[in-house]
């Protein structure tokens, strides 16, 4: 099972302290909108989301789809397929993607040790 590209998502109390934090560290702005309080950033193969208000807890983020340049890629399995098959090894989905839908979508898991986990689709 593929599940994309990989990213952690961290849940900021003030974006633009972080924003230079990481940079001071060496990441680059890569994309995102300080304005809507988020930002991708990167570190040679290294991707941090910064987000502002948006999530209660940090996440790990998986990008079906796309390459570590956020460039969709040929070949993948669609999200709605990754959903099946993990509900059918019984995990539970806290939030599902329409599977009466195509292209962008996400859903939301969370790991035994209660870490959440973003499948977030794009393409």
């Amino acid at each position: 099972m593929e599940l994309g590209n990989f990213s952690v998502s961290l849940n900021v109390k003030d974006i633009q302290t972080s924003k230079s934090f990481y940079e001071d560290l060496g990441f680059k702005v890569f994309m995102g909108d300080i304005s809507q309080n988020w930002l991708i950033m990167q570190n040679g193969t290294c991707t941090i989301g910064l987000f502002q208000g948006m999530f209660e807890n940090n996440l790990m983020t998986f990008n079906p789809g796309w390459d570590e340049n956020a460039t969709k890629i040929d070949s993948f399995m669609d999200i709605r397929e990754l959903q099946r098959q993990l509900k059918t090894k019984g995990i539970t989905m806290l939030s599902e993607a329409d599977e009466n839908t195509t292209g962008p979508a996400s859903f939301m898991i969370v790991d035994p040790d209660g870490n959440p986990i973003l499948v977030d689709q794009h393409v």
